[in-house]
């Protein structure tokens, strides 16, 4: 009996992460699938391929070559198994043109009344809103990616500090938690310890389960419209990423004056998780003063050196 591309897809899902990828937007590779199917289709077929990503007109160019290069993977990796698959052209929709837009940044008053607004979520009563609560300060205090903070567990709370198991990459690391931080995190697990469930996870909501990362940017939307930080219906404004985004320029801003932050930014992009340092720097377009202090150091540079010649 022929496999269904769905099936196809969930073995070959199981491999990239046994291979240690993070599996993101598997919900577009799902939806392929489902599309394909209803075509009575059982192989992939390129000209599927191009009619799915034409069927949602409303996304942008570089989601749809997102689309592509996607499906273009797992074609290649099925048509390795039986070359009844096909390939569609990698760069059949063009090339990707992607420029990172600059971060959304909370100011501390804001993310506090994100916080506050947290504690009324349904239902209540519950964990659920605590939890809102809290996993929103921690990665406002931490700078976590969403995915790093529910994927703790109890015991990830150390001595030394709080240790990241799942990062990005599967990376681990130990990253320093302020006094007022572990505080917070301590009267919640007081809480947590208390709900009767068997999931492992540290922060979980009235399920008894943690919280997906759909769910999870829902709710911090839902805030951020209730409290004035995001306008009602745009299609861009903070997200729960942005407490990362503020967490880092803050970080950056906290410099003191003449300090070098060539030296501060290797040591940013470890406690980030990030792979490059390069994409640490990407957080100095919302730093003007620091560019400026930059650009004057630079500029005093190149007066030194042109004052000095003798050409």
């Amino acid at each position: 009996m022929t496999a269904t591309i769905t099936e196809h897809l969930q073995r070959y899902l199981a491999m990239r992460e046994t291979l240690g990828y993070v599996c993101r937007k598997t919900h577009a590779l799902h939806s392929y699938a489902r599309f394909a199917e209803d075509r009575g289709e059982a192989f992939i077929r390129s000209e599927t391929v191009l009619a799915w990503i034409a069927a949602s007109p409303g996304i942008s160019p570089t989601y749809r070559v997102d689309k592509l290069r996607m499906a273009w993977a797992f074609a290649r990796w099925l048509h390795a198994e039986d070359p009844r698959h096909e390939v569609p052209h990698r760069d059949a929709l063009g090339q990707p043109r992607r420029r990172r837009p600059p971060p959304h940044l909370l100011s501390l008053p804001e993310i506090c009344a994100l916080l506050h607004a947290a504690l009324s979520l349904p239902p209540a009563g519950t964990i659920t809103p605590l939890t809102w609560h809290y996993l929103f300060g921690l990665i406002a205090t931490t700078g976590l990616r969403i995915s790093e903070a529910l994927a703790l567990i109890p015991e990830d709370i150390t001595h030394d500090g709080l240790l990241v198991r799942q990062g990005k990459y599967r990376k681990s690391r130990m990253i320093a938690l302020h006094p007022s931080t572990r505080i917070a995190l301590d009267r919640y697990l007081a809480v947590r310890r208390r709900e009767k469930t068997m999931d492992g996870h540290l922060f979980v909501i009235a399920t008894g389960r943690p919280p997906s990362i759909d769910w999870t940017d829902e709710n911090f939307r839902r805030l951020a419209v209730q409290t004035g930080i995001r306008e009602p219906g745009a299609a861009r404004g903070p997200t729960p990423h942005s407490l990362r985004h503020s967490f880092a320029v803050r970080s950056l801003e906290a410099l003191e004056p003449g300090e070098d932050p060539n030296r501060h930014m290797l040591a940013l992009a470890t406690y980030l998780g990030h792979s490059k340092v390069s994409r640490t720097y990407w957080y100095l377009e919302s730093t003007p003063v620091l560019l400026r202090g930059i650009a004057e150091a630079a500029e005093q540079t190149h007066s030194i050196r042109r004052g000095g010649s003798h050409d």
